[in-house]
């Protein structure tokens, strides 16, 4: 919840609209600003302060306690100019936050975190747990001196600034491997010591299998598991869920001890758990659930073919027979690859989650005319592999292999990705031993038409004309066919210097079932500086006046040029009326 305060009647103006645009995420505290600050410190994830700086600092000063509880907190002048972030800004959310406040306010966001400032990582911004000491690592990333990252394995970090060296291979820490001096990121599950300028990272690599007799504790599920993870030397920060069969998914004491450890629970069911080879079967839990293991088995399942680092442990509690066992499996990491659409070229087209994932990546690959549009975007120390047209399924193949080494990887394309571009080609080669995204983006077709008007009102489709992958006569066939069916027809691709003739044999077809004055909608470069558009009509359109950077848009025989505008009727019953 996120806790709105307010003194004056402007500030009171600004907190209501900012409560309005966000109802049921916000709660308004009035009366006196001292007690209600008190109040929503207390009760708030959040607060938006309509206030001073220093007021609100002095308000909030004797509140604080501790940078990874305290509230994030927001301050707003009360001309609704800034936002500015003052307290918590990455464990808080206090500079998101501050980024959505300006959103709906209309105001300039003040982030003076260092890390963001720079486009350098922060350690508590990579969703992992973070031990050690991650403000000193920070300094070293912020100030360019040394810093050594060592990994047991390669995982989907964003990229790291170029002072950051090692990690680009596994590199197993353990207690006797960790050097003294110099700063160092550790991303490892094992316990091992720390120095005054190191930081270990947590990974999500450790899935726990735990069996339990009807009526187990919570705390016994949860004490087998944290002393079965102590005694292997493994961080109980590194555990990503517990897994268990099907017929415990209820059971209160795994569930209870899953919520303990901030974890879910994976089931699965009897027979599954049953086919898979263990080192301790038992009779029991196959006379109870149908599987002669639990524990063991759905580790392994929930391990993705990782290493059983430990067998079956039974717990312990005194003076009566065990309820509980464990079991715990290192499970590899999972590379990522973002498939992100850029959108027609203008930057404000580009949505905030594509750019988020473009910073969140460390090897972008990419057309080299697309990176040029995109590369003031990314991170220092991004890692960019670009190359020219016609290599669409090597920058395809190119980032799969990047995202099976563990990377992060953004794979780009203008428009949405997923339309003519480059999703389809790299979902060929992905299988499932990466984690796939994909961010979609605003389609030429779709710049085109808001600049025309609205011709895709009613039915539509887009159709490729290029003949390098889809022999001609198919497409004919699917022209035909849109034809037939009074269908607007989005043309992509339409005419290069080799294909001359596919426009105007397309255009032929729509015209066997069309009028002569069906309007057509040509836009070249939508949304770019350069961009150009025009209406005309199916008997007037010049082939030649089109390239490969044109969108050509012809309407079905409801379409209508009205002021200007290419406009497809959607066939509202009040306006067929109001047009009586």
């Amino acid at each position: 919840m996120i806790g709105l305060i307010s003194a004056t009647a402007a500030g009171a103006s600004a907190r209501d609209r900012l409560a309005t645009a966000w109802p049921g995420r916000t709660r308004v505290y009035d009366g006196p600003v001292r007690q209600a600050a008190e109040r929503a410190f207390a009760e708030c994830e959040q607060l938006v302060c309509f206030l001073a700086t220093g007021a609100t600092v002095r308000l909030l000063a004797p509140l604080l306690a501790d940078k990874t509880t305290d509230p994030g907190v927001v301050c707003v002048d009360e001309a609704g100019r800034y936002a500015v972030s003052l307290l918590g800004g990455h464990g808080g959310g206090a500079n998101s936050l501050a980024a959505e406040v300006a959103s709906v306010l209309a105001a300039t966001p003040v982030i003076t975190t260092a890390t963001d400032a720079t486009g350098v990582p922060g350690l508590d911004t990579l969703g992992l747990p973070v031990e050690g000491a991650p403000a000193a690592v920070t300094r070293a990333l912020l100030d360019g001196t040394p810093v050594t990252l060592r990994a047991d394995a390669v995982w989907p970090l964003p990229p790291l600034p170029p002072n950051v060296t090692g990690g680009g291979a596994p590199d197993t820490v353990t207690p006797d491997t960790v050097a003294p001096g110099g700063a160092t990121i550790l991303l490892t599950d094992r316990v091992v010591p720390l120095g005054p300028t190191d930081a270990v990272l947590r990974p999500p690599s450790l899935v726990v299998g735990v069996g339990a007799a009807k009526g187990v504790s919570g705390d016994e599920v949860y004490d087998v598991v944290r002393d079965a993870l102590r005694d292997a030397g493994l961080s109980v920060l590194s555990v990503a869920e517990l897994a268990t069969v099907d017929a415990k998914a209820d059971e209160p004491g795994i569930v209870e001890a899953a919520g303990r450890f901030g974890v879910p629970v994976r089931t699965y069911p009897a027979g599954v758990l049953a086919g898979i080879a263990v080192p301790n079967p038992s009779d029991a839990p196959l006379a109870a659930v149908g599987t002669p293991s639990v524990a063991e088995a759905a580790a392994l399942a929930a391990g993705r073919g990782g290493e059983l680092l430990v067998q079956k442990r039974k717990s312990s509690p005194e003076g009566r027979p065990a309820m509980a066992t464990c079991a715990v499996v290192r499970r590899p990491p999972r590379g990522r690859l973002a498939v992100v659409g850029l959108g027609p070229g203008a930057r404000d087209l580009l949505t905030p989650r594509a750019t988020a994932e473009l910073r969140r990546a460390s090897v972008l690959v990419g057309l080299d005319q697309y990176v040029d549009q995109i590369r003031d975007l990314l991170r220092p120390g991004t890692r960019v592999v670009e190359s020219g047209l016609g290599h669409e399924e090597e920058r395809a193949r190119t980032a799969v292999a990047e995202a099976q080494a563990g990377h992060a990887v953004a794979l780009i394309g203008s428009g949405d990705a997923g339309v003519y571009a480059m999703a389809s080609p790299a979902l060929a080669e992905a299988a499932d031993d990466i984690e796939v995204v994909g961010v979609p983006g605003v389609t030429a077709a779709l710049a085109a038409a808001a600049i025309l008007g609205a011709p895709l009102g009613h039915d539509h489709v887009s159709i490729s004309l290029s003949d390098l992958h889809t022999p001609w006569e198919v497409i004919e066939r699917r022209v035909r066919a849109a034809a037939e069916a009074d269908i607007v027809v989005t043309f992509y691709n339409p005419r290069s210097r080799g294909r001359d003739w596919q426009l105007p044999k397309a255009l032929a077809l729509l015209a066997e079932h069309r009028t002569a004055t069906t309007p057509v909608g040509v836009v070249r470069n939508a949304s770019r500086p350069d961009g150009t558009s025009h209406l005309t009509t199916l008997a007037r359109l010049d082939p030649a006046t089109v390239d490969m950077m044109t969108v050509v848009t012809v309407g079905n025989t409801a379409t209508r040029e009205i002021a200007g505008r290419m406009v497809t009727p959607r066939g509202y019953r009040w306006q067929s009326e109001g047009a009586r």
